[in-house]
């Protein structure tokens, strides 16, 4: 082993020179020794609050979940209820809905629905809303209800039925009829706008089927007069639900 010395104002420093006669045989010098890490002290209010968040997580969670699933009890038809018809305790059932906010009626206000009066048709299955409600049977303020007789053959196969939204015109009367005489066929000088109220089952001792219109106040004359001259056409603009 060769030394190394090294002479200095102050004294002689002496540096250790690597055992080359080691390394040449292939020795692993010792790696000097480190010291194991200890783990952080948790401190207790730390622990405490992180399980009191998590607790408020899942609060919170199953708060939202509940809400959002919430059910409530509302009001179905049970059967057919006509439009117009007052509504009775037997026509009304009970189903289970998720709260959605609309306009379905609680199932707590039953008593408040018996008696009032259906405003178009009504039937088995359907959520019962404000919109289908009215406090007074029709003719509204500034409307009438006229009937009108109808041939068979003048009416859609797939028929009418209360609620569909209907016009009124005027017909040409047959071929080489002479119509400057009796009856005037021009009463109804433009189409009228109106609702269907009802429709008879079954043809009249005339075989015509009466149906029960609703028209504006001021046309309600006209079309009384255009009907009495078998003249009468009815056209659906909308249909009313099924």
């Amino acid at each position: 082993m060769n030394d190394e010395r090294s002479q200095g104002s102050v004294g002689t420093v002496y540096f250790p020179e690597t055992d080359t006669v080691a390394l040449q045989r292939g020795d692993r010098l010792a790696a000097p020794s480190h010291l194991v890490r200890l783990p952080r002290r948790r401190r207790p209010v730390m622990i405490v609050a992180a399980a009191v968040l998590v607790g408020l997580g899942i609060l919170i969670s199953v708060a939202m979940y509940q809400r959002v699933n919430r059910q409530v009890q509302v009001l179905v038809v049970r059967r057919d209820v006509p439009a117009g018809t007052v509504i009775t305790a037997a026509d009304l059932g009970t189903a289970s809905l998720a709260a959605t906010g609309v306009s379905d009626i609680s199932a707590t206000q039953s008593r408040q629905v018996v008696g009032l009066i259906a405003a178009g048709a009504l039937h088995p299955g359907m959520l019962l809303a404000a919109s289908d409600l009215v406090t007074s049977l029709p003719p509204a303020p500034g409307q009438v209800l006229v009937a009108v007789s109808l041939r068979p053959s003048a009416l859609l196969a797939s028929g009418l039925v209360p609620g569909d939204h209907v016009m009124l015109v005027a017909t040409p009367g047959v071929i080489g009829e002479d119509s400057s005489g009796g009856t005037p066929n021009d009463s109804l000088t433009s189409p009228v706008a109106g609702v269907v109220l009802a429709v008879s089952a079954m043809p009249n001792q005339d075989g015509d089927v009466v149906v029960d219109v609703l028209v504006p106040a001021s046309a309600g004359a006209a079309v009384v007069q255009q009907d009495s001259t078998g003249q009468l056409g009815l056209v659906i603009t909308k249909r009313a639900a099924r």
